[in-house]
């Protein structure tokens, strides 16, 4: 089984608005408070550190609104090519956001922003060849993405990103000659790019992501018809010129063409 191909499947973009707005901080006297989606920070007649079921302190707001800060410069550093400098804007992040999310596991702002944040975090690690890395977040971000498509089940982008990290993950299972939890990835990776391939037949990304997810399902079942489906599409889509570089030698040993 050859490497995974992080880079490949990686180049599928963030979802939107991956940053939420800062949370709201004590207002100053005489000023409005702005709107937030976050919990108030304790007013000075609650000075407690300790925060009611669902609040967050001050301490962790103060945290958070240091996170999201963090994420967005992390992100100018990754767009300059400098991933080094962003994995360490984005693992600085992590803890608030994570402590967000546990204290608001409903917050859909702050659960997108973990997934987002993660995902983003394993595309530079990815980049400077941290392998190990990819797959400890992505497996982090699994539940949060998972979140994310079930309240959003018509959002293809982050469909296809959920599908993309189900293959990768199930790709190095398979390496590992874990079998069982290679299909489940894998098994789960097709039916979400099936969905995207579906409500787009022309787009190679999904086309290429649901061949990816065939390709790992045709080596962990022994279904024949999984087989024959992923040689099929992949002799169409090396005869029209749609099949990526990651594909291609897969269905090129898989079809006996290989040189």
């Amino acid at each position: 089984m050859t490497k995974p191909a992080f880079a490949a499947l990686l180049c599928i973009g963030l979802s939107a608005a991956a940053a939420p707005a800062l949370a709201q901080e004590q207002a100053a006297p005489a000023q409005e408070p702005a709107a937030s989606t976050a919990a108030p920070a304790p007013t000075p007649a609650q000075p407690s550190t300790e925060a009611p079921a669902g609040k967050m302190t001050q301490e962790q707001i103060a945290a958070f609104n240091q996170a999201v800060a963090d994420f967005t410069a992390g992100q100018q550093l990754q767009q300059a090519a400098n991933n080094a400098g962003a994995i360490a804007k984005y693992e600085g992040a992590l803890p608030a956001i994570r402590t967000a999310v546990k204290v608001q596991p409903n917050n859909m702002d702050y659960v997108s922003f973990l997934a987002n944040t993660l995902y983003a975090d394993a595309a530079a690690q990815a980049a400077v060849q941290n392998f190990d890395a990819v797959i400890s977040l992505y497996q982090e971000a699994l539940p949060q993405w998972r979140k994310i498509v079930a309240a959003k089940p018509a959002d293809a982008n982050s469909r296809n990103i959920l599908a993309g990290m189900l293959v990768q993950l199930g790709n190095k299972s398979l390496s590992g000659q874990d079998k069982a939890t290679a299909n489940g990835y894998h098994k789960e990776a097709t039916e979400l790019a099936r969905k995207s391939a579906t409500a787009a037949p022309t787009d190679a990304v999904s086309k290429n992501l649901l061949l990816s997810a065939l390709i790992g399902l045709s080596q962990t079942s022994e279904d024949k018809a999984v087989r024959d489906e992923a040689v099929t599409m992949g002799k169409t889509m090396m005869a029209d010129g749609t099949i990526d570089a990651v594909n291609k030698p897969s269905i090129e040993i898989m079809t006996g063409t290989a040189s």
